[in-house]
């Protein structure tokens, strides 16, 4: 065997190390995954705490107080928060499994049946496609933060109205950028 057949060898064995310890990020996919899990389970549980309470107030109709009512909303919104927050972690597993890993559409499955969401082609797709339901999860959690405030001059309302001028600001330029970039 002549060197530079060995120096080949020693390449082609070394390259082939380096590029399957790509499967490393499997941790990361499938502790991911399993966040994912837990924060849908959450929600659910979230959700079902105010069905309880809602049920509650239905039975207890003539002793409800309005705290009830905001008790309510605020468990709600709360699991609209944890489900948001699952969808990233979601998002985020199937992209880093799509991107180092393999791709997930099997070739039995149409192109039609995949959402656009999951074309994760490039570590920039998958910073955007987390950025929408990260921007998402900021609008639930101004508006949790909303309730939450007792407005007590006008200046409180003035700071509301320009938290809700930059919310859908955003929101617009999101919607801007989306359109530029499907050009």
């Amino acid at each position: 065997m002549s060197k530079q057949e060995i120096e080949n060898k020693v390449e082609n064995i070394f390259e082939t190390l380096l590029f399957n310890t790509r499967f490393i990020v499997i941790t990361a996919v499938l502790g991911s995954f399993v966040a994912s899990v837990i924060m849908y389970v959450k929600g659910t549980l979230l959700v079902y705490n105010g069905l309880y309470l809602f049920i509650e107030q239905l039975i207890n109709y003539n002793n409800v107080n309005e705290h009830g009512g905001e008790a309510l909303v605020t468990l709600l919104i709360s699991s609209v928060d944890n489900y948001l927050f699952a969808t990233v972690l979601l998002i985020f597993s199937m992209g880093l499994y799509e991107l180092f890993i393999s791709k997930i559409d099997p070739a039995s499955r149409n192109p039609d049946s995949r959402p656009n969401w999951l074309n994760v082609k490039s570590l920039d797709d998958l910073k955007a496609a987390l950025g929408k339901v990260i921007l998402m999860i900021l609008i639930v959690s101004f508006f949790e933060k909303s309730l939450d405030i007792q407005y007590q001059s006008s200046l409180d309302l003035l700071y509301l109205g320009v938290g809700i001028m930059l919310v859908s600001g955003a929101l617009f330029l999101t919607h801007i950028q989306m359109n530029h970039s499907t050009k």
